[in-house]
This record gives C-alpha cells, sequence and structure tokens, in this order.
C-alpha cells in the first residue's frame, strides 16, 4: 500500500518574524529623537561652558557689581538688580593680559538694561575704556566711568 497524500493544500507555518520586523515602527522614531535630544544635550552644554566662562572672569563681575551699586541704576531697575541668562561678546585672558568686551543684559521689578563693558588688563588689572548702562526705554546711556571718577575727584 501507498501511504495517502496529505490531504488539502497545507502549505508550511510562515518562519518567524525577525526582531526588526517586529519592532521597526517604534525603533526608528525613538532613535531619531534620541540623536536630536543628544545633539541639543551638547550644544546646550557648549553653550553653558561658554557662558559660565564669561560670567565667571573679573571684568564681568566688576562691571555687574559696579553697575548694581550705582544709585541711578538702582533708581531705574529697583531692587534687587538681576544678572541675565545671555551675555554676549567676549573675553581673552592670558595671564596678566587680557581684553573684555561684554553686552551683560541685567533687570529688576522696574525694568531692564545692558551693561556695556568694555575693557583691557594689563598687569593683572583691568582698565576700563567703557562701561555705560542702558536702560531700555531711555535714550541716555548712564556712564559708570564718569561716576566712579567724580567719586574719586570728590575725596
Amino acid at each position: 500500500m501507498h501511504p495517502m497524500p496529505p490531504m488539502g493544500n497545507a502549505a508550511p507555518p510562515p518562519p518567524p518574524r525577525s526582531w526588526w520586523s517586529r519592532n521597526w515602527k517604534w525603533f526608528v522614531p525613538t532613535g531619531c529623537l534620541t540623536m536630536v535630544a543628544l545633539i541639543v544635550a551638547f550644544i546646550a552644554a557648549i553653550v553653558l561652558v561658554v557662558f559660565g566662562a564669561m560670567k565667571s572672569s573679573d571684568a564681568y563681575k566688576t562691571a555687574v557689581a559696579q553697575a548694581s551699586a550705582h544709585p541711578e541704576v538702582i533708581a531705574a531697575l529697583g531692587t534687587p538688580i538681576e544678572e541675565g541668562m545671555f551675555v554676549s561678546g567676549k573675553t581673552n585672558v592670558d595671564g596678566s593680559t587680557g581684553e573684555a568686551d561684554l553686552t551683560i543684559p541685567i533687570s529688576g521689578p522696574k525694568g531692564k538694561a545692558k551693561i556695556y563693558a568694555v575693557a583691557t588688563r594689563t598687569a593683572g588689572r583691568w582698565k576700563y575704556s567703557t562701561l555705560e548702562v542702558e536702560i531700555f526705554g531711555r535714550v541716555e546711556r548712564i556712564d559708570l566711568l564718569a561716576s566712579a571718577e567724580a567719586e574719586n575727584v570728590e575725596r
């Protein structure tokens, strides 16, 4: 006797699907978003390092201290005067010499302003050629250097 042929058209079961074919719909967007997040984090880290370096310079600290203590600036902005996040400009210090050209945003309860500071460092001391505060909504800037010179002459 002959063995009986199988009944019907029974096809072999399909091979199991691979991991990629089962999961690509969530893996591709997640992978892309992860790459975008890493790029954004890298850029943010660079920005924080650059702003941190500028904010830690003596030229920056002195300019903010001078503006924050000036009576005309206090009258225009109120207290407390706070530093803004995004400093623009450049600082270059090499040992006891250097240069700085900074625009520093500040604000108080009454308004906002920018400090413009241009300075050179010689023998470890900063000398400002420009140190002014521009109050938003006002035409004239407050010259912090003129005020400091007037105080030194009066003493």
